[in-house]
């Protein structure tokens, strides 16, 4: 094959020598009972994208990623000793928890923010962006709970995200320290509420608050938990709750304890 040939053969979009691997998995056979997930853990951009043609205080927003939840995924690796798997890249390049085919998998417009370098992305670059940054995501994901699987190991899936207290866009309060959310099968998001309750029942949560999950706009869950069959719930943490150390301590905490607390109440199932 010639040089012209295979040259225009590759994608439009491709990560470049000093962009880093898309995932990291931490801990990946840990004893926690819960695979955590956390897909928009990451705000880098590749290098070729430049700032994605926003000022790069936008790259700081929750529009780029999950405030906080880097920190509070990290800290769970060694409180609960879980599997982690966290994405590295901004979810404004493509986002790990929408299908391919979403409108807004690589969004234009993100809370009123235009994203200029997405407008009218081609379906070559669209695929590339997926093979090279969504996909490895979901592959390590399903690669660790197709081990705990192979050995009868008892596996719950926690998403972990974090929401901002008040959108540019729509301005409302969004009054929740945390929303547990889920589709059809509500048995896990119950014993985390329950588990809330118990824990941190000053703190204010809630069922499917400020999203839901739905089978057209989320990927981990409908995936990992609905088609597996697995317990499953996603978690959202107010941002502004976790955007330093002291709250990201306190969330662990909260976490840790409630989880620990759903651990035991699922091995007696």
């Amino acid at each position: 094959m010639s040089d012209t040939v295979s040259s225009q053969m590759l994608p439009v979009f491709a990560l470049g020598e000093n962009d880093p691997e898309p995932v990291e998995v931490v801990n990946p056979s840990g004893s926690s009972p819960f695979v955590i997930t956390c897909e928009h853990a990451g705000r880098a951009i590749p290098e070729h994208l430049g700032n994605l043609g926003i000022e790069d205080r936008h790259l700081s927003r929750h529009i780029a990623w999950d405030i906080g939840v880097d920190a509070v995924g990290r800290a769970l690796v060694k409180t609960l000793d879980a599997p982690v798997v966290f994405q590295r890249y901004s979810r404004l390049v493509i986002d790990c928890n929408r299908p391919i085919w979403a409108e807004d998998s690589i969004p234009e417009i993100s809370d009123g923010t235009e994203v200029p370098v997405n407008f009218s992305v081609s379906d070559a670059e669209r695929d590339a962006r997926y093979e090279q940054i969504h996909k490895p995501f979901h592959d390590e994901v399903a690669a660790i709970i197709d081990q705990r699987v192979s050995e009868n190991r008892q596996t719950a899936l926690i998403a972990l995200h974090s929401f901002t207290p008040c959108l540019e866009a729509r301005p409302a309060p969004r009054p929740w320290h945390l929303g547990i959310l889920f589709n059809r099968d509500d048995a896990l998001s119950q014993f985390i509420h329950d588990a809330m309750e118990e824990e941190a029942g000053h703190m204010i949560f809630t069922f499917n608050e400020p999203y839901e999950v739905e089978d057209f706009g989320d990927y981990t869950i409908p995936v990992h938990g609905e088609q597996r069959g697995l317990p499953h719930s996603l978690l959202e943490i107010r941002n502004d709750h976790i955007s330093d150390e002291a709250g990201q301590r306190e969330w662990t905490d909260v976490l840790t304890r409630v989880l620990q607390g759903v651990g035991r109440r699922l091995e007696a199932i």
